[in-house]
């Protein structure tokens, strides 16, 4: 027994280290990536807030405050609103305006969690790839569960965040990036599109076998009418602040004072850079954007709030005042997007690999009008997330709407793509078939509608032209006979079957009706022989007759005798 158990031990240990090699890690990588992720975001603010502190020759208050300040800091940029309780007024003032640059950071680190750890290991030997669901469930709960963490922390200090927007923002922004880098790390997987499970407007562009690349389509041309409308934002905004560079330059003297404050206004500028690219984008396409409650500016007039703080983006702000030509020049951005996404759709509707698979107008319209409404819903989560407001009363809100933001846009690049669309298009199927890639396209009549006016269709007829000439009536060409070329299968049969004629009958085709009115006759009397014909003497040899049936010629053997 002692010798035995020796050997089971060593077989149970191999299979266990075994089983321990091979088995799937489970929950344990996707909560260490994404613990990783979001301690990475905050050691990355708080590095930055400590270097500011440590640096400022008059600190407010020791590290334990400027840890307050960057978790706080780090949780606005997930898009929590914070509340400043120490105000001058005594009353808690809000501060929801989200920095873009900074939203950027935790987005990347968690899609990098998500995608790590669904990603096989390049050893033979190494442990299979985390399963998708268990790899998304990982990283949130591992990020989730340091943003509890953080915000318990924040909740201590000020500023301190609001939880409602930390159980709302927290989870969508964890969950949305990594359920992107969970599905770019397995591969890109895609299943087929099902019509049914999609509105009945939108089965049009579902439908049919090229459905995704139609998909891929609008995204791309939303995606670059997106592109071009936050560019020329950001060359709108570059534009402007050098216009007002005396204005942006005594702002960074008014604010602070020393190089370290002066810098810290510099990052807190640049952090903003990417919120103040959308503003000018909304500018351009028409709705504008808040500087205080019930203040808009847009290219018609500017009505910017009063008292606002020196701040070198505000120097940006059009003077106050009706717009003027110059302000009116920035429809220029609007128009480009809608040129741009028109262009992306009418080049993808015709491909040279396969040009006879090209899309019809309605389909390629449809295509953009897709396109129209993704990048309405890319312009409204931009215009949402990039303002917010900066404290109370006439500092409620700062920023576009997003609700006149995303339609506007969608609507510059419908209306300015359909004509671009169809030009493009058109001019693509015009050169396939000049090269002798496709045939040349048929012309089809012009149908004329009843009822139709004469100026609609295009038909005048002049009024001193001469009547048309009546074509006459072909004359009927002569009946032949209807058994002319029946052959028969010997020429006793031929003579058995012939029937002598009298110059009386007809030479047409007897009918069942003629057959016994002449059986019912008495026999005629023979008449002198006729000069021969060869065509039509039925007696002559070889001759053709024709057939006779039994119901055309009811008694055969007594037209015989009689005869």
């Amino acid at each position: 027994m002692a010798d035995v158990m020796p050997l089971t031990l060593r077989r149970m240990s191999s299979s266990l280290r075994s089983r321990m090699r091979d088995r799937s890690p489970g929950l344990g990588a996707g909560l260490a990536g994404g613990a990783l992720a979001a301690g990475l975001g905050l050691g990355a603010c708080a590095a930055l807030v400590m270097l500011l502190w440590v640096s400022s020759p008059y600190p407010d208050s020791g590290p334990g405050g400027a840890l307050h300040v960057a978790a706080a800091l780090w949780l606005l940029a997930h898009g929590v609103e914070l509340v400043r309780a120490d105000t001058l007024s005594g009353v808690p003032q809000p501060v929801g305006l989200t920095p873009l640059l900074l939203l950027a950071l935790p987005v990347w680190l968690v899609y990098r969690a998500a995608r790590d750890a669904t990603d096989a290991s390049d050893e033979p030997d190494g442990p299979p790839p985390v399963p998708a669901r268990t790899a998304w469930t990982g990283v949130v709960l591992g990020y989730l569960g340091v943003g509890a963490a953080a915000a318990l922390y924040a909740s201590g200090g000020e500023p301190c965040p609001e939880w409602p927007w930390v159980t709302v923002c927290l989870p969508l922004l964890s969950g949305g990036a990594a359920a992107v880098g969970v599905w770019v790390g397995c591969g890109r997987p895609h299943r087929p599109l099902s019509p049914r499970l999609s509105p009945r407007w939108m089965r049009g562009p579902l439908s049919g076998a090229d459905a995704r690349r139609r998909l891929g389509t609008a995204a791309r041309a939303a995606g670059a009418a997106t592109a071009v409308l936050t560019g020329g934002g950001a060359l709108l905004l570059g534009t402007s602040l050098v216009w007002h560079g005396d204005t942006a330059r005594l702002a960074f003297t008014e604010l602070t004072e020393g190089w370290t404050g002066r810098f810290t206004v510099l990052l807190l500028a640049i952090t903003l850079i990417p919120n103040a690219a959308v503003w000018s984008a909304s500018y351009a396409l028409g709705p504008g954007f808040a500087l205080g409650s019930g203040h808009m500016v847009h290219p018609l007039a500017s009505d910017p709030a009063p008292l606002l703080p020196p701040f070198p983006l505000l120097a940006a702000v059009p003077d106050a005042g009706p717009g003027s030509p110059l302000n009116w020049a920035v429809v220029l951005v609007p128009v480009a997007a809608g040129v741009t996404a028109g262009w992306f759709v009418g080049s993808a509707a015709v491909t040279p690999a396969r040009p006879w698979l090209h899309w019809s107008a309605g389909r390629t319209l449809g295509v953009l009008a897709l396109a129209a409404l993704t990048c309405t819903v890319a312009l409204t989560l931009l215009a949402e997330l990039s303002g917010g407001p900066l404290g109370g009363s006439a500092l409620s809100r700062f920023g576009p709407l997003g609700r006149l933001t995303g339609p506007a846009a969608g609507l510059w690049v419908l209306l300015l793509g359909t004509p671009v669309t169809l030009t493009a298009r058109a001019w693509r199927l015009h050169t396939l078939r000049r090269t002798g890639v496709l045939p040349p396209r048929r012309s089809r009549p012009a149908r004329k509608r009843r009822g139709s006016p004469a100026w609609l269709t295009g038909a005048r007829e002049s009024r001193t032209a001469e009547p048309n000439p009546r074509v006459p009536e072909p004359t009927p060409e002569p009946e032949e006979e209807l058994y002319d070329f029946l052959r028969t299968d010997t020429e006793e049969a031929a003579d058995a079957l012939a029937v002598p004629r009298t110059s009386g009958e007809s030479s047409r085709p007897r009918t069942p009706g003629t057959a016994d009115a002449v059986a019912h006759q008495p026999p005629a009397e023979p008449e002198a022989p006729a000069p021969k014909v060869p065509s039509r003497d039925p007696e002559a040899p070889g001759a053709l007759a024709p057939a006779r049936t039994p119901e055309a010629d009811p008694d055969p053997a007594g037209s015989d005798s009689s005869v």
